[in-house]
């Protein structure tokens, strides 16, 4: 089953980690180690009075999680959506005995009418703000007409054209929405603008139907009509759209559809028809990989035909890092495009690409997309191909970004981090001091058996515990300006010991009885020296990585 459990859940309980067993545990698994830990935590094997009240709240909780994990509907919930999908209202009225896609359907549905009642106060956002910059005079520019001119020395570069639209969706019902649009455009000193009203409606799970009217400045009133219509498996879907343009030349009609059908498992292909002012018909085939995206289009039309093709490269780091190259051709001439574009921070990818053509001379687009938000630059550079032009376009956005990387973005993304984490930290720090109260009360109440069981080892040279930590090691020389956060658990591990076997498994391991989490949110591990058979060992494991010991390959030889 997969696991839905993220940090929060961590935070509170892991019943697998607290049990100690596999997410794919049997009914036996579970029982035997909720009898183990039974016989620890026992309140009437312990005396002390302190000693008393703290088992019996560790026998609770290890209680708590058997109870969740040998029930299949609750360990089914548990599994997919936590620890929270058990606080979810509505479950004690849920059929009992349901299978896992049952109860996840359930589960959606219960969310869904959570959902209905914060309908009104839910919008999504959407802008874009493009700025056309002429830069024409730093490239190609007679000094001789500047001369005799005061400031001639210093080239000329202008804003030359602005577009800036925005739209917000408002839920009406579960299947209705409006969409309210707008955009202001302006060219050398000539502009106008736009507003536009959509009522889209879902009418199955297919399909939706949408109705636009606008009205504009320079266009006129438009009224249109949309259809969305997933068809079979193999032709993807279908869209229809159709409008009137009203002006002082008349009604202009205008229809334009789009059939796409899955090629195979990556592969998509696209067929468009467009009648109307611009009448085309456009063919593309589209892949998309988890390493590559391919297009290519041919259309033909007026006043727009062409032939083009492009590859995008995207490379498996954290920083989703993509190169991308196209070329393009028809009747306005040639155009070859080459860029890059990578995330900077959580919300924020930022891209440039540099165009050269004939007779369209050379460009740098930059892009900065923020959330719903997408800010566009495009700078013209020439009319001509200039090889200075093309050199400073590639070159300069590169050593650009560098420094601005260095200076700038680094130490903000670090800075960041450290905030987050600093909130995490003080968010979760009731629940990690409550944590430490059961992992120290926990180590008390081991005291006992961990005695037995190494008495029992050392008879037969068994394995021993002699030291175990757990948290974050500093072992890198360039973050020797970090502290490391680590506990002792010695104890708890010897406690897992039976039959000079330890084993643990691939959930966290601040859960196990006697651990916690140490440094919230930061990368941990494990490190156990131990003896078997008289020969020391040693080993360093990831926090959620299963472990197995003894093992050959963690012994320490002699000679080191």
């Amino acid at each position: 089953m997969a696991s839905a459990l993220d940090d929060d859940e961590i935070l509170n309980d892991d019943y697998y980690s607290l049990l100690n067993v596999r997410r794919e545990a049997t009914q036996d698994e579970l029982k035997a180690a909720y009898r183990r830990l039974c016989m620890l935590y026992h309140p009437d094997k312990h005396r002390d009075p302190e000693l008393k009240v703290q088992a019996e709240q560790l026998f609770n909780l290890v209680h708590e999680a058997y109870e969740v994990l040998s029930d299949p509907q609750t360990r089914a919930i548990y599994d997919i959506y936590g620890k929270r999908g058990l606080d979810v209202d509505g479950w004690e009225v849920v059929e009992r005995k349901r299978t896992p896609a049952e109860i996840r359907e359930e589960y959606e549905r219960l969310q869904k009418e959570r959902e209905e009642r914060r309908l009104q106060q839910r919008t999504n956002p959407k802008g874009t703000i493009s700025v056309g910059i002429d830069a024409t005079d730093l490239f190609d520019r007679y000094e001789e007409d500047y001369e005799d001119t005061a400031g001639g020395g210093v080239p000329h570069v202008e804003i030359n054209k602005m577009h800036i639209s925005q739209s917000i969706e408002a839920p009406l019902t579960t299947k209705d929405t409006a969409v309210l649009s707008g955009s202001l455009s302006t060219h050398n000193g000539n502009g106008g603008g736009t507003i536009n009203l959509a009522l889209r409606r879902v009418t199955s799970a297919k399909g939706w139907g949408e109705v636009e009217i606008g009205a504009g400045d320079t266009h006129g009133p438009l009224f249109g009509m949309k259809i969305f219509r997933n068809l079979t498996t193999q032709c993807h879907f279908v869209t229809a759209q159709c409008g009137l343009q009203f002006s002082s030349r008349g009604v202009r009609p205008g229809v334009t559809t789009v059939l796409a059908r899955h090629l195979d498992k990556n592969t998509m292909g696209y067929l468009q028809w467009r009648w109307g002012i611009q009448s085309s018909m456009n063919t593309s085939i589209v892949r998309d990989t988890k390493s590559s995206h391919f297009t290519f289009a041919m259309q033909l039309g007026i006043p727009h035909t062409f032939l083009m093709m492009s590859y995008q490269y995207k490379f498996q780091d954290d920083d989703q890092t993509k190169i991308k190259g196209s070329v393009k051709s028809g009747f306005f001439g040639t155009v070859v495009e080459y860029g890059a574009e990578r995330k900077i921070s959580r919300h924020s990818v930022l891209g440039a690409t540099v165009s050269v053509g004939v007779p369209q001379g050379v460009s740098l687009k930059i892009k900065l997309n923020r959330a719903s938000q997408t800010y566009f630059f495009p700078i013209h550079l020439t009319d001509q191909l200039l090889p200075s032009a093309v050199f400073y376009a590639t070159v300069g956005p590169l050593v650009f970004y560098l420094a601005i990387q260095q200076l700038i973005i680094r130490p903000y993304v670090r800075a960041q981090k450290e905030q987050d984490l600093e909130k995490q930290q003080e968010s979760s720090a009731s629940n990690i001091a409550r944590k430490k109260q059961e992992a120290e009360s926990a180590v008390l109440l081991m005291q006992e058996s961990v005695r037995r069981i190494i008495e029992a080892e050392e008879s037969r040279m068994g394995l021993i515990i002699l030291n175990a930590w757990y948290g974050k090691f500093v072992t890198d020389n360039s973050r020797k300006h970090e502290r490391a956060k680590v506990i002792d658990v010695t104890v708890p591990l010897q406690c897992l010991v039976k039959d000079s076997k330890l084993i643990l498994t691939e959930a966290t391991k601040s859960g196990l009885p006697g651990f916690y989490d140490p440094c919230v949110g930061e990368e941990k591990s494990l490190k156990v020296l131990y003896q078997f058979r008289g020969v020391m060992h040693q080993v360093l494991s990831g926090d959620t990585e299963p472990l197995r010991i003894p093992k050959q390959s963690h012994r320490i030889d002699a000679d080191t």
